[in-house]
């Protein structure tokens, strides 16, 4: 979890809890703050209308359940699985966005706060979920979606990012001023404030560490939190594509400071996925990084603390 320090003189923010996170969003002009969160509500409903797995009128979810054959789609996801696409692309599969049906077999067939004292009595389904994320077609020019047949997309490691990034963009363009939008782990900042102070720890509320974030995004990815109980032992919801179940490295939490909360997500992720090839891995994109291990103990790469 990422969590913003209020400045001595604090800045006007408004906060409150949707998609089963604590959305923050801070503005530099206080006549800004009441139409920004206007927008920025109306646009976490128009993502959640088209890319939510658990709402069964969503666009992804129609899309889902025709596996095999063309659905027609809006421009907005079409975006948003096109930077999933990417997303897989840059990490060569790991950050995978075709995992929804193990996802969904694991017990995360819900919002993840219906989940709270759920615990599956049911094994967990050790048979590898079929990674098939190449073979997802996507034509944005004519607005047509083909999710492969036998799996089921799920945007999660992108979408909430992605989101981020647009609201803190077009909230500054449209209002000229100072942004930053937070969405659980996943945080954007626009306009020409530079020294956005934030904390960085595994929980909100807890200790962590301060850093100034003077653009782009910072998102953190952890396996401590977003956790279920499935065939009497407890689960989360970062996938390794190669066995299809909860990625089991040396790291419990991965922060990541970068261009963008989309970039930065998606090396967090990659990152708890990969294991213990991510500090090479990490060390070759353009980034910053703090990881936790399972022990508690602290690594950084690149130019971290910011």
């Amino acid at each position: 979890m990422t969590a913003v320090l209020n400045p001595p003189a604090a800045l006007p923010t408004e906060t409150w809890q949707d998609w089963s996170c604590l959305v923050r969003l801070v503005v530099t002009d206080a006549a800004a703050l009441e139409p920004a969160t206007a927008d920025l509500r109306a646009l976490m409903l128009r993502v959640e209308q088209a890319a939510s797995r658990f709402r069964p009128d969503s666009e992804l979810s129609r899309a889902n359940a025709r596996g095999g054959r063309p659905v027609p789609i809006s421009r907005l996801l079409s975006q948003l699985v096109a930077a999933a696409v990417e997303a897989a692309e840059r990490t060569g599969g790991t950050v995978d966005p075709t995992l929804g049906g193990q996802l969904r077999r694991l017990g995360y067939d819900r919002d993840i706060a219906q989940l709270a004292g759920r615990q599956l009595a049911e094994p967990l389904d050790v048979v590898p979920g079929r990674s098939a994320w190449s073979e997802l077609r996507l034509d944005a020019e004519r607005g047509l979606l083909t999710v492969p047949s036998g799996t089921e997309l799920d945007l999660g490691a992108t979408a909430k990012a992605l989101t981020a990034d647009w609201a803190a963009a077009e909230i500054a363009a449209r209002y000229g001023c100072s942004v930053l939008i937070e969405l659980g782990g996943d945080l954007a900042v626009a306009g020409a404030k530079d020294d956005w102070q934030v904390v960085v720890a595994e929980r909100a509320g807890e200790p962590g560490q301060q850093i100034s974030l003077h653009s782009g995004g910072l998102t953190t990815s952890t396996t401590t939190v977003r956790r279920w109980w499935a065939g009497g032992q407890p689960v989360h919801h970062i996938l390794d594509p190669a066995t299809g179940q909860p990625a089991t490295g040396p790291w419990r939490t991965v922060s990541v400071a970068a261009g963008s909360a989309l970039h930065a997500n998606t090396c967090s992720t990659a990152a708890i996925v990969l294991g213990g090839r991510a500090t090479d891995w990490l060390a070759g994109q353009p980034v910053a990084a703090r990881l936790v291990d399972q022990a508690g103990t602290v690594h950084t790469i690149g130019d971290w603390p910011c």
